[in-house]
């Protein structure tokens, strides 16, 4: 379901303050957000975001074809690792299993 029209879109309140700095300041920096969920509006276009994905920042250059898109759809995930396989420990019980499953094939 999409958000209500009437609320506007969501965009983190700091977002805004650390675009508006970085274009005041003529400097073309990464700006680091932990925000994926905040949506792209047109006062981003041109700025570079490092969007965080878990691990690290991925940078972003928003154009204006990015605009009303969430900045996570630019950035995917980390990857996830797994669960660990643990191993069992040798001893008497272990030689039993072993030796009665080679015994069943």
């Amino acid at each position: 379901m999409s958000r209500s029209v009437w609320k506007g879109p969501f965009v983190d309140g700091y977002l805004l303050g650390k675009a508006e700095a970085s274009r005041a300041s003529g400097r073309n920096e990464i700006i680091k957000i932990w925000s994926r969920r905040s949506t792209i509006l047109p006062q981003f276009v041109g700025l570079t975001f490092g969007v965080y994905n878990g691990r690290k920042f991925l940078p972003v250059q928003v154009t204006e074809n990015m605009v009303g898109h969430k900045f996570g759809e630019f950035s995917p995930r980390a990857p996830s690792r797994g669960t660990r396989r643990i191993r069992k420990r040798s001893g008497a019980n272990h030689e039993q299993t072993q030796s009665s499953a080679v015994a069943g094939r």
